[in-house]
């Protein structure tokens, strides 16, 4: 997906409740995408995998960013362990001109930077982990868009997450809509 691939989704882009993006996508084209997305006042939310350094302009034009703790560390050079480490990276990020940002950190729960609290989440058998993040990140960005709190959105996300790890496999593990409760 390149830059020049844009120029037909830029009304798209633009009339979206929100901008949701990873990094498999090419850093220049994401960038674009943002600034796209930043000019319509559309938020934009990153999901830093797989995690790499990026460049301080990108920063700027995220309203969320979402790694997990080993995403957070290469992004700031913060090792997170626990509450108090993710802060630290949190204020990282922050200082680089993202808006908000929060830390998934597998079973010990969530980090939200905003709320400055950990999220605990609900033990389940897990079968396969393969698409907990992505899961995680869809749902957090469905439920904002929703009009839903930052721990409402959380709380919903990781219900989500937390099916999709109980089923084998990517796309199958995603839980529909209806099985997610509000």
């Amino acid at each position: 997906l390149s830059r020049a691939d844009l120029k037909a989704f830029k009304k798209d882009i633009a009339a979206s409740e929100a901008l949701l993006m990873q990094l498999e996508t090419p850093v220049e084209t994401v960038i674009a995408a943002a600034k796209i997305a930043a000019e319509a006042g559309v938020p934009v939310i990153l999901n830093p995998a797989p995690a790499r350094k990026l460049p301080a302009e990108l920063f700027k034009l995220l309203d969320w960013v979402t790694p997990n703790e080993t995403e957070a560390e290469i992004l700031t050079g913060v090792k997170v362990t626990d509450a108090a480490s993710a802060q630290r990276a949190v204020d990282a990020l922050v200082k680089r001109g993202v808006r908000h940002a929060l830390i998934t950190m597998g079973s010990k729960g969530v980090y939200c930077g905003n709320c400055r609290k950990l999220y605990p989440t609900k033990k389940v058998k897990a079968v396969d982990c393969v698409a907990a993040g992505d899961t995680f990140n869809g749902a957090f960005t469905v439920a904002l868009t929703e009009g839903k709190s930052c721990k409402d959105a959380i709380a919903f996300a990781q219900q989500a997450a937390a099916i999709s790890v109980t089923r084998p496999g990517a796309q199958a593990s995603v839980p529909f809509r209806k099985e997610v409760k509000n």
